[in-house]
């Protein structure tokens, strides 16, 4: 049986569908906005593998070419390797379920998004958000939902609900949240530097109206819902648990006092072997991973009550208080730009790499194809935290953290008519405990401004913890890993000292209320200004020069009309100046034209030839031409490629020339001016006018003033001017 439940939110129609497809699945529903629809499945396997011991969860996102009615590029015209946007909006679906389900679930879920049809106007990543939401309350799955996700844009100071493609290009946010009854769970945002109090009521306003999702799901849970099924909860044997509790917590609050991560590892490694030799024998059934699990457990109690009690960190510091930073610039040398960040024990260096508009990377998107002209990649060796693990292609974690990291310098980068250059920007993470995405949003500021790029202010990110101990809420600013680990917020906020550009909070418990985020807000302004501070101490500003080894660039526009005319027959055209200056030359379909190459004067020498291919004659112009051609009656002039004209004899020199050879002669360079251009476009030249001493001659010795009288016998031997 097809059951629908509708929705209006923001004047549009949210429709979830259950029974029509997929009904092998667990749960299965398709939700529509617009002509985009996506189809949700949730399955969840029936025991757990063997030897598990976490939450094998797995979101999958996908997008089928025929949803927009295309067919895939390439040879086997068939969807591929997930695409960024794919595995982007796969952990948006996962990041906010994920501290729903019961905890000591083991069980194997599985949740898989299909967007099955897209009108290239609504983006189907909330659709799929919602989906995940109702798959799982409509089955038999234990879930602690359900939960509602909207989408908000701003565009003239008013909030939109679920904004098209087209009003997010006029809107200065981009905001997705997701929420429960009683608070926030997960939120993403792009920014152009909006202050907290707009944040703080943007998502006071997604939250209220991400209500009705949730209705709807209810409603659908008591009309379409199966009933939960009971799931065995993995839980560690409390005799165990109390046996090591007994034993490690002396240790562990003299391991809490220890200054680095380093020395926190080894010496819990130390202790779980003592523990795994006490615990684990014949008698007491206990094996190595039951007493690791049970040490990870008592350790989360013990950091956790450290905190509470103590009123500081395990590191020593304040709950406000941000770790040593240290700022470096120009550090490698042949690269166009470097930026080394240091915090505490987190480390990234960013690396920034100046291209042309030919290294613009291309993204066929169901919405449309769009180019893309600034990149930052974020790379996660195992080294950084001290991991042997074997190198392979960069995982979600990595494209996720590269795209806040871009995400939150994206506002401040020049547009192209200012800094008409693609940038590419690498961040290494060199070594990582805590907020290493929030290291790469400043190194990379670093990089950009050694690199001559002017960005419209430095860009800093911090991350803000929380300790939820019954009442007690604590905020952590500027967390470490084992605080991140163990604590159960990560909120990381990016901007300049104008405001923020992007904001990511996910959770591990149920939700947050207002009053948390309003704080959180706050702290990673107070926080991200002190790191700005050490940054300018650095660098303040974009250096005014690129380096010596970035391509030169210029860019301008011809028109498009003229576009045939530089590229010519085959190419013939622009391949010729580009062997004779040895720059790189691309040519946009609305006319841009983008010169480069390591040499300056061979970009002037290409630019100089492509501005008088497609330049008009301009009467009165002065002209420097090569003489071509040699008749009785005068010499034939090219002043610009393709475009000749005739020097009379009259016009030769300002005295009676008796053969024209006695003044010019073919190849000779001269300085002439144009005088005239008849009604059939052809162009009459003067060499006498050219030069600074002449004067006309009165009116009845010669002609009329400044004219070029025709030459006897009509047009004879004067062929039709060449057209590009």
């Amino acid at each position: 049986m097809i059951n629908k439940f509708e929705t209006k939110i923001g004047g549009k129609d949210i429709i979830i569908e259950t029974g029509r497809m997929a009904k092998q699945a667990d749960g299965a529903c398709t939700v529509r906005l617009g002509g985009t629809v996506v189809l949700v499945t949730a399955v969840c396997s029936g025991e757990p593998r063997e030897g598990v011991d976490f939450f094998p969860l797995t979101c999958e996102y996908q997008e089928k070419t025929y949803a927009a009615g295309k067919i895939p590029g390439g040879f086997f015209k068939r969807e591929g390797r997930p695409s960024e946007k794919e595995i982007l909006s796969a952990r948006l679906m996962d990041r906010p379920v994920r501290p729903l389900f019961p905890k000591g679930m083991l069980n194997e879920v599985q949740i898989v998004a299909i967007v099955i049809s897209s009108d290239s106007e609504n983006d189907s990543d909330v659709l799929a958000m919602i989906g995940a939401s109702s798959a799982l309350t409509v089955s038999d799955i234990p879930f602690n939902g359900p939960i509602g996700t909207v989408r908000v844009g701003r565009i003239d100071g008013k909030f939109v609900l679920f904004p098209t493609f087209k009003e997010l290009e006029s809107s200065d946010l981009d905001l997705v949240v997701t929420g429960s009854r009683d608070g926030v769970v997960m939120i993403e945002s792009g920014s152009n530097e909006l202050g907290e109090d707009v944040f703080c009521e943007a998502i006071n306003f997604a939250q209220e109206q991400l209500q009705a999702v949730i209705d709807l799901q209810e409603r659908m849970a008591r009309e379409v819902g199966k009933k939960k099924r009971d799931i065995q909860l993995h839980a560690v044997d409390p005799d165990l648990l109390a046996k090591v509790r007994e034993l490690a917590t002396a240790r562990l609050d003299e391991i809490n006092k220890l200054g680095t991560k380093e020395q926190r590892e080894e010496a819990i490694v130390m202790l779980s072997k003592e523990l795994i030799e006490k615990l684990v024998t014949e008698e007491s059934g206990y094996s190595a991973r039951d007493v690791r699990t049970a040490l990870v457990e008592v350790e989360e109690e013990e950091v956790r009550k450290f905190i509470v009690v103590n009123k500081k960190r395990v590191d020593g510091r304040r709950f406000d208080e941000v770790r040593p930073i240290t700022c470096e610039v120009g550090i490698l040398p042949r690269t166009h730009g470097s930026g080394l960040f240091t915090r505490g024990q987190t480390q990234s260096l960013s690396v920034t790499t100046l291209g042309t508009s030919a290294d613009t990377q291309t993204i066929d998107a169901l919405e449309g194809e769009m180019e893309k002209s600034f990149m930052l990649h974020y790379n996660f060796p195992s080294f950084s935290v001290g991991e042997v693990r074997p190198i392979r292609g960069p995982g979600r974690r990595e494209i996720g953290h590269g795209a806040l990291a871009e995400r939150a310098l994206k506002p401040l980068m020049p547009d192209k008519e200012k800094f008409p250059y693609t940038v590419r920007v690498v961040s290494e993470i060199l070594e990582s405990n805590g907020s290493s995405s929030m290291a790469t949003v400043c190194a990379t500021t670093l990089s950009l401004m050694d690199a001559g790029v002017p960005i419209g202010s430095p860009v800093s990110g911090i991350a803000i913890g929380l300790i939820k101990n019954h009442n007690e809420e604590i905020l952590l600013t500027d967390i470490g890993g084992v605080e991140d680990h163990f604590g159960d917020m990560d909120f990381k906020v990016a901007g300049t000292r104008k405001g923020i550009t992007a904001l990511q909070v996910d959770l591990k418990v149920t939700s947050i209320s207002k009053d948390i985020i309003k704080k959180a807000l706050e702290a990673g302004r107070v926080a991200r200004f002190s790191v700005l501070d050490k940054m300018e101490q650095t660098i303040s500003s974009p250096k005014e020069a690129i380096s010596e080894y970035a391509p030169r660039l210029t860019s301008f526009k011809i028109s498009e009309d003229k576009i045939g005319m530089v590229i010519g027959p085959g190419g013939k055209v622009i391949k010729k100046i580009i062997a004779d200056t040895g720059a790189t030359i691309d040519i946009s379909d609305d006319g841009t034209v983008q010169v480069a190459s390591s040499d300056s004067a061979a970009v002037e020498k290409a630019v100089g030839i492509i501005r008088a291919l497609v330049e008009e004659p301009e009467i009165g112009k002065l002209y420097t031409g090569k003489i071509t051609r040699i008749m009785n009656f005068g010499a034939f002039c090219e002043i610009l490629p393709g475009k000749e004209g005739l020097i009379h004899v009259s016009e030769l020199a300002n005295k009676f020339v008796k053969t024209v050879d006695e003044v010019v002669k073919v190849g000779d360079e001269v300085t002439v001016k144009l005088v005239e251009v008849d009604d059939q476009g052809r162009l009459n030249l003067s060499k006498k006018q050219a030069d600074p001493d002449w004067k006309p001659e009165p009116p009845g010795e010669g002609g009329a003033e400044g004219g070029a009288p025709r030459p006897r016998g009509g047009d004879r031997g004067r062929p039709h001017h060449r057209r590009s």
